[in-house]
């Protein structure tokens, strides 16, 4: 082989081998997975422990598929997510309904909120020593929760079941101090939303909110009142800091609970007890 043959053998390989390597790019950038935004990103959530945690494990495989990876950080206390949320120790939080958050933003000054539903988890009246609502006699001592919103949900079951009265025009934020009829003369004790469903023994009757009586043994079997779903005021969201709603890990955060899977792993975890929002 002469030196012009070789020469010309060799400017042909190149050649060839720059157009596979081109080709092969091209096929790559083609066929390249496109995440469901500029860069992967890490975000913490705020939930509470227990029955939550097994439906955020769905949430975070679905986030994942997006490019999103999730960690939960558990809390067991109502007030610990929003002051860890505003502070930035964690981006979001899954744990509350509207009535609750504008009571936490009035009192603490928070910049925080809602982005999608979750869920509702109908507030319900439990009882161990009474199968109806009419067994319960004058007299009568009856647990609520002691925060804000929750207890004015709490006297609207016990209005909705003819226990007591209240003054006409009372919000949502009602408090035994707004209670004009109490007939039955019960005894209204107010505690914490997670002791109310422990201390059901001592009590004639308490209103639960549904994961804490499901943390407290209570079952639907024990239910004997709750409040009605359509139009309830209490669904439950994500929540994010102001400023960051519109940014893209949040859409994509909202859509990885939105979704059949997620709703399967809820209706299975929650038994009926709570109803997607969305």
């Amino acid at each position: 082989m002469n030196k012009k043959t070789s020469a010309t053998s060799s400017l042909t390989r190149r050649a060839s081998l720059a157009a596979i390597v081109a080709s092969a790019v091209a096929l790559v950038a083609f066929t390249a997975p496109v995440a469901s935004f500029a860069d992967d990103k890490s975000i913490k959530v705020g939930i509470m422990s227990g029955e939550d945690e097994d439906v955020w494990r769905v949430v975070t495989a679905q986030a994942a598929k997006k490019g999103l990876t999730i960690e939960t950080v558990v809390f067991n206390d109502y007030t610990q997510p929003n002051e860890a949320l505003e502070r930035g120790e964690i981006d979001a939080n899954a744990f509350q309904h509207k009535p609750y958050l504008d009571n936490q933003v009035e009192q603490h000054g928070y910049h925080i909120v809602p982005v999608g539903y979750t869920a509702v988890w109908p507030i319900g009246l439990y009882s161990k020593k009474h199968k109806a609502v009419s067994e319960i006699a004058e007299g009568a001592t009856i647990g609520v929760p002691n925060d804000p919103s929750n207890e004015g949900r709490a006297l609207r079951v016990l209005q909705n079941e003819g226990i007591i009265k209240l003054k006409d025009g009372t919000g949502i934020l009602a408090t035994v101090t707004d209670i004009s009829d109490n007939s039955k003369n019960v005894e209204i004790k107010e505690l914490d939303a997670g002791v109310v469903g422990r201390a059901i023994e001592d009590l004639d009757a308490a209103v639960v909110n549904t994961d804490w009586a499901l943390k407290s043994g209570l079952s639907a079997a024990d239910r004997i009142a709750q409040e009605p779903i359509a139009d309830n005021p209490y669904r439950n969201f994500i929540a994010v800091k102001q400023g960051s709603e519109n940014e893209a890990w949040v859409k994509t955060l909202v859509s990885s609970y939105q979704n059949d899977a997620v709703k399967a792993e809820f209706d299975k975890v929650y038994k009926g007890t709570g109803v997607s929002a969305y």
